[in-house]
């Protein structure tokens, strides 16, 4: 009887050596899963910028970042850039087609829509349609291989616009979040270009924020979750009060700093014909 129950008690002691083994090899043998931390750019409140996207590009001014056009920009001008410890974010649109790029062959023709108004050879996209996203993916790498930090997608706003298409908000922030996320996976920050009655649901997913004339329709304060996330602000403004009248000035830049923004003055060209900063 002792016996037998010694035989038990050692079949017992074995399995249970058998089980906390297996345990103990399966935690050696499986990888434990690594988060990698955040290895693309990531602007701050503080950051500097200077914007120009037409004309003999000006290396000279004193800022941390450069936003060029990602086409019209060589590798080497990038690299002349970021040579001087400069940040560079590369334009395309990414809401329209362009008669004058070398990619405008690449969108299918049921997915080009209604001309932009005031804006020759420009016409608004189909962005739910499977060319137009094939189509940006390969600029994000072109962005990539040029060797930008980060890229500015304008025309990200077409379902308030009259594009010929009958777009919503929802199909919006579906192609807004594929944006940001292909751009993130190519290391790119990204920029929420306008789309401003967005940005409650679209700031934690870019990485700053690029706007037009907030302070022209009294429209900043929509802009303020970047704010509070840490994520900066570069607004330019064009009207000619800014320019002429220095009281007008002084205004804008008065809040514009209270705000925290990074407010800029500039011909709406954007060819640097002249920048004030605030």
């Amino acid at each position: 009887m002792i016996l037998k129950l010694m035989t038990q008690i050692m079949v017992l002691l074995t399995l249970f050596m058998s089980i906390e083994y297996a345990v103990l090899a399966d935690s050696i043998t499986t990888p434990v899963p690594i988060i990698k931390k955040q290895s693309y750019y990531q602007p701050t409140v503080n950051t500097s910028w200077h914007w120009q996207l037409q004309g003999k590009i000006n290396t000279n001014i004193k800022t941390d970042v450069y936003i060029i056009d990602l086409f019209d920009s060589s590798f080497r001008l990038i690299r002349q850039l970021k040579k001087k410890n400069i940040h560079v974010i590369c334009y395309f649109s990414a809401g329209s087609y362009e008669n004058w790029r070398r990619d405008k062959y690449q969108f299918d023709k049921i997915a080009i829509g209604k001309e932009m108004d005031g804006w020759a050879g420009e016409r608004w996209t189909d962005i739910r349609h499977a060319s137009v996203r094939k189509v940006i993916k390969k600029r994000l790498d072109l962005a990539h291989k040029k060797g930008c930090d980060g890229i500015e997608p304008d025309n990200i706003d077409g379902y308030t616009n009259k594009t010929g298409f009958p777009l919503t908000a929802e199909d919006q922030l579906n192609f807004n979040r594929f944006i940001a996320q292909e751009s993130h996976q190519r290391q790119l920050a990204v920029a929420l270009k306008n789309d401003l009655n967005q940005i409650i649901e679209l700031v934690d997913v870019f990485d700053f924020a690029i706007n037009e004339q907030c302070h022209q329709f009294d429209e900043c304060h929509l802009l303020q979750p970047f704010i509070d996330q840490g994520k900066p602000v570069f607004n330019a403004e064009y009207n000619k009060k800014y320019i002429k009248n220095k009281q007008q000035r002084k205004v804008l830049c008065q809040d514009a700093n209270k705000r925290q923004f990074k407010t800029l003055i500039l011909p709406r060209a954007l060819d640097n014909r002249f920048r004030i900063s605030c």
